[in-house]
């Protein structure tokens, strides 16, 4: 009996352990379904995105390595390319067509430095304010003259990618060292006219379209004027603004320039200093590598390039380049921000300036041995002091409208139609007309 007592007591035990040995299973089944759900839960959270960059033709093929990078490191994240008209202009009506449509079709693209104030306006773009204090991204650390042409109402409405500015190229077989001021580049290019061959002692672009803009944006500013200021008011008639439209008149009408210099863009100034016609020229970065290219120039070696002159407050330079934005109709627009952040980061900028030759944006990367070594332009102490004088042109959403009042006036002014003063009082009537805020 005691036996059978013990022999019931031990198939008890055996069956509770049975139990507990399928109740451990079941347990550890469950966990394993558990598990199983997280993953499918977590492969669905990486599901693939894919968002649509759009730019004008790149034949660096700079886009394709940056593209190819990014979809490395964030592999749930695919960029399709989209080739934009090469045009301007094309390419800004393109965009505004697509965007007026409310379309999502694509979510990131580039856009010039003077349509940020525009699109924003219009409801197109995305501000990134809380994508940029979300990452902790520091807006200092890049170029203020480009974070001040993408900010508007207080917001930033694009990312800096690379960065162009006006800047004064010399021949250095003429002259040891760049003027300082404007009226001494005056004195030294009268008295280099002619001298070596040459025809004229400075070229700029002063024909009545978009880079007569620029001109006088960096005559006025480098006297203290505005066209409009950071509040979003005209203010071209002042003291300071008509001192420097006044400078700008005095050299377009000098012996110096050609007689036909209002009929000078990019490339007649250019054409007419690389063959040797001129000691001073006011141009882009381009023209440095331009001026060294052995098949058409004949100044090879003998260009150097400074800021340009300065007036009563200092060295001002044009703002040139690209930004990009996220499209407002994104359907995506945090892997938007994660590609566009990784774009213009450092990162990207590297890759662009290597790749590309585009000046970065990132003055921090003006000390990255590759880059330098891939553009030794860049290392030039004279190039980055252009850049840092940059300032941007007049913000505004309407800005075709406000370019074409200051290209008509200016126009009149350096041909004797209006006095600089007259010129600066029918540009403030008319802007404030025109302005939208």
């Amino acid at each position: 009996m005691h036996f059978l007592k013990n022999s019931k007591l031990l198939t008890i035990v055996l069956a509770l352990i049975l139990v507990l040995s399928a109740c451990g299973s079941n347990s550890t089944s469950s966990n394993s379904n558990s598990n199983s759900s997280d993953e499918e839960a977590n492969s669905e959270d990486q599901e693939q995105v894919t968002i649509v960059y759009a730019r004008g033709k790149d034949a660096t093929g700079a886009t394709d390595v940056m593209v190819e990078e990014f979809m490395k490191q964030n592999p749930n994240i695919n960029v399709e390319f989209r080739e934009m008209p090469t045009d301007t202009g094309a390419q800004h009506d393109a965009y505004v067509t697509m965007l007026n449509a409310e379309s999502s079709e694509i979510d990131v693209f580039d856009i010039d430095v003077i349509w940020p104030a525009e699109f924003a306006q219009a409801g197109y773009v995305l501000p990134l304010d809380r994508f940029i204090q979300k990452d902790g991204i520091n807006m200092e650390d890049y170029n203020q003259g480009p974070v001040t042409a993408a900010t508007f109402n207080g917001k930033q409405w694009a990312m800096p990618k690379f960065i162009d500015a006006g800047m004064l190229f010399y021949r250095s077989d003429m002259a040891s060292e760049a003027p300082k001021t404007w009226d001494d580049l005056m004195t030294k290019a009268s008295e280099l006219d002619g001298q070596d061959g040459t025809k004229f002692g400075y070229l700029m672009q002063a024909k009545q379209y978009e880079g007569l803009v620029t001109n006088a944006v960096e005559f006025v500013a480098s006297y203290g004027g505005e066209f409009i200021d950071e509040n979003g008011e005209v203010a071209i008639n002042s003291p300071e603004a008509i001192k420097g439209l006044s400078k700008m008149v005095e050299i377009a009408n000098a012996d110096f320039v050609p007689d036909n210099i209002t009929t000078f863009t990019e490339p007649e100034s250019h054409t007419a200093f690389i063959e040797g016609q001129a000691p001073f020229i006011r141009n882009w970065p381009y023209q440095y590598s331009l001026a060294n290219d052995e098949e058409q120039s004949k100044i090879v070696g003998n260009v150097e390039v400074a800021p340009l002159p300065e007036g009563d407050a200092g060295s001002a330079a044009a703002l040139g380049g690209w930004m990009a934005a996220i499209n407002n109709y994104s359907e995506h627009p945090q892997e938007a921000w994660e590609f566009l952040k990784f774009m213009t980061g450092p990162e990207g900028q590297k890759i662009d300036a290597i790749e590309g030759s585009h000046a970065p944006t990132l003055p921090a990367l003006f000390e990255d041995e590759e880059i330098i070594e891939a553009n030794p332009f860049f290392g030039e102490e004279g190039f980055q002091n252009a850049l840092e004088g940059a300032v941007s042109r007049p913000v505004a959403p309407n800005y075709p409208e406000i370019s074409e009042i200051i290209q008509i006036h200016v126009s009149k002014a350096i041909a004797g139609e209006e006095t600089p003063e007259e010129a600066a009082a029918a540009m403030e009537k008319e802007m404030k007309e025109k302005l939208v805020k």
